[in-house]
């Protein structure tokens, strides 16, 4: 669905370039999360795909079409919601969905099922100025879905949301990819990251570092012991153990035979945790 092949972007007056010799693919129905902090490149990275920044070198095909190639129809395809809501505060949560809709020529999503879809159905026809922000978030997000887009581009969908607010969010993308739709992330939100998308790319300085499944790239880099907490003598005491032939350590068979085994867990590090390995940044 998204073929990126020696992408380089430099603003004009920069020396240094901002997206710098970037490849991957993202497949059909996939959630492709491009993650890093703030100003390494990612939120360039999809200005380029979603079509405002056209004087890239390299290849970005969404679709098959070159991005720098594409025409006004391009934006009927696709879906786009960036890191603040850009939405009409004197225009009620409805008026909005429709006029947005209006734009487009093709068939639309029922603006109304959106609304129920975020938790916004009861304020349809409040006036967005009354909005918290967690609130224009999720209504950015209807309309970024309400073309029915084959592809949907999402800037930071949770960033600077409340617990609740971006757990609301998270759903939001998985039920949308359910339907089949591709979605592209920038985030530096690596609870959003690993739990909805399919395949995540650290990026810093321009530059891709690692490519792969939030999974693999955590069981690759994780620990392969496990720490048995228990009590012996009235006492919590704590032991690293090798995964490697457990289940004939005589050790391990010890502290279940004899002791009060409080918790048993194996290492595993978090995203952030690899991102920092392989990029030597932190999110932040």
């Amino acid at each position: 669905m998204i073929a990126v092949e020696g992408l380089r972007f430099r603003y004009p007056g920069s020396e240094n370039y901002a997206v710098d010799g970037v490849d991957f693919e993202v497949a059909p129905g996939e959630v492709f999360g491009l993650l890093g902090p703030s100003g390494v490149g990612k939120t360039t990275t999809q200005r380029i795909l979603v079509g405002l920044m056209r004087s890239y070198e390299g290849s970005a095909r969404v679709g098959g079409l070159e991005v720098r190639d594409a025409g006004a129809d391009y934006y009927e395809q696709i879906g786009v919601a960036f890191e603040f809501p850009t939405l009409y505060g004197k225009f009620t949560a409805l008026e909005n969905l429709v006029f947005f809709a209006s734009l487009y020529g093709g068939e639309t999503e029922d603006p109304h099922k959106l609304l129920a879809l975020v938790g916004l159905e009861d304020v349809a026809h409040t006036r967005v100025s009354s909005f918290s922000h967690g609130m224009k978030m999720r209504l950015r997000l209807c309309r970024a879905f309400i073309n029915r887009p084959e592809i949907v581009f999402l800037d930071e969908p949770t960033a600077a949301l409340d617990p609740v607010n971006a757990r609301a969010v998270r759903s939001i993308i998985t039920t949308q990819r359910e339907t089949g739709a591709t979605a592209v992330i920038s985030t530096h939100d690596m609870v959003t990251a690993d739990e909805v998308c399919d395949r995540v790319a650290c990026i810093v300085n321009g530059t891709i570092t690692a490519v792969d499944s939030p999974r693999r790239l955590k069981m690759r880099r994780g620990r392969r012991t496990l720490r048995a907490e228990y009590i012996k003598d009235g006492q919590l005491k704590t032991r690293d153990l090798p995964l490697e032939g457990l289940g004939e350590n005589e050790e391990f068979s010890r502290i279940l035979r004899e002791t009060r085994v409080e918790t048993l867990h194996t290492y595993e590090p978090t995203l952030e945790d690899v991102f920092v390995e392989v990029t030597g940044r932190r999110l932040q």
